[in-house]
C-alpha cells in the first residue's frame, strides 16, 4: 500500500516541478504528467491538488498567455485559437484578453512598420502579402487592411 502513496507524491512533485519553470493550463499539465508515465488518475489528483493551493490556475496561466503573445506582436484571433488548444472556455478566454489591454489595431501598424517600407508596400501583391502575414499573426482583416494602407499612407504624406 506504500507504493501508491508514493506514485500519487511523485505526480505531485512532477506537476510541481513543472510549475516551477512556468505557468501552464490544467489540460497541459496532465498531458505532460501522462508522458511521463503518471497514470490518468493520479494525474488528475495531483493537479487538482496544485489548484487548490493556488499553485496552478488556468486563469493565471491565460492571462499570461495572452500577455506574452500580445508583446510579441500576434493578435487576438490567434491567441484565442492558441487558449482554446490549452483547454479552456470561451469566458477565460475573453476575459485574459481584456486583461492584456492591448491596442491591437496599433500593434498591427507596429508589425507593418518593423517589416515594410512604403515604398515596398507600393506594390499590390506585396500589400496583399503583408496583410495574409497579419491575418497569420492573429489579426482581423479590417485591423491588417487599416494598417497596410496606414503605412503606405504615411511615407507618402512625410514624404510630400
Amino acid at each position: 500500500m506504500g507504493r501508491p502513496r508514493g506514485e500519487a507524491a511523485d505526480a505531485y512533485q512532477r506537476a510541481l516541478g513543472l510549475l516551477v519553470r512556468r505557468e501552464h493550463s490544467r489540460r497541459d499539465l496532465s498531458r505532460k504528467l501522462a508522458q511521463r508515465g503518471v497514470e490518468p488518475a493520479e494525474a488528475d489528483a495531483a493537479v487538482e491538488r496544485l489548484a487548490e493551493q493556488g499553485y496552478q490556475d488556468d486563469s493565471r496561466f491565460a492571462a499570461s498567455f495572452a500577455r506574452d503573445r500580445a508583446g510579441s506582436g500576434y493578435g487576438p484571433v490567434r491567441i484565442r485559437v492558441e487558449l482554446a488548444g490549452h483547454g479552456l472556455g470561451e469566458d477565460a478566454i475573453q476575459v485574459a484578453l481584456d486583461a492584456c489591454e492591448a491596442d491591437w489595431p496599433a500593434s498591427a501598424r507596429r508589425q507593418v512598420e518593423r517589416r515594410w517600407t512604403a515604398a515596398v508596400l507600393a506594390d499590390p501583391n506585396r500589400r496583399r502579402k503583408a496583410v495574409e502575414f497579419l491575418l497569420r499573426r492573429g489579426f482581423d482583416q479590417d485591423s491588417a487592411w487599416a494598417a497596410v494602407r496606414g503605412r503606405a499612407r504615411a511615407e507618402d504624406e512625410d514624404g510630400s
